[in-house]
């Protein structure tokens, strides 16, 4: 896969990622972030899948991205809880493959929605989410650590 000429790859996380995807998680997001034990068992959990982005960089795969995805047994929705992106990363369409690789892996999973929320002060974010279907269905209140609102979305989901 190719973002801004940054050839990528995104494969389900292993638990030899966990030290950068804690690192990513603390370079992405100022506030609300993932613990280490919840990435740890993110990686290692039936109902949920942990997409890494790597990017070569001099001979060597650098993270530089992930999508953490939540599943129940008996729901044929799925949620998108975090799309991280490294900030200096930022801007080259990470985001989009991300979002892109989260819709196959739900579907491959058998489900047929996607749901998320978005910080009302996300722009970049609610631009990604807008331009890839996904429709706003209501709005959370104080949801995140600071009070800031959240955005709900989802999108419906057909196998290729």
């Amino acid at each position: 896969m190719q973002a801004s000429g940054l050839a990528v790859t995104i494969r389900p996380a292993v638990p030899a990622d966990l030290d950068a995807l804690v690192a990513l998680e603390h370079a992405a997001f100022a506030t609300d972030r993932a613990e280490r034990r919840a990435i740890r068992h993110a990686i290692r959990s039936a109902t949920m899948s942990l997409l890494v982005a790597l990017a070569r960089d001099g001979g060597e795969d650098i993270l530089v991205g992930a999508a953490t995805l939540e599943r129940r047994r008996t729901s044929l929705l799925a949620r998108l809880s975090s799309i991280a992106v490294a900030p200096a990363r930022a801007g080259h369409g990470l985001g989009s493959l991300l979002l892109d690789a989260a819709e196959a892996d739900t579907i491959r999973h058998g489900r047929t929605r996607l749901r998320l929320e978005v910080r009302a002060d996300n722009g970049a974010g609610i631009r990604l989410y807008e331009r890839h279907g996904y429709v706003r269905t209501g709005i959370k209140p104080d949801y995140y650590e600071d009070g800031m609102e959240a955005w709900c979305y989802q999108k419906a989901l057909t196998p290729a």
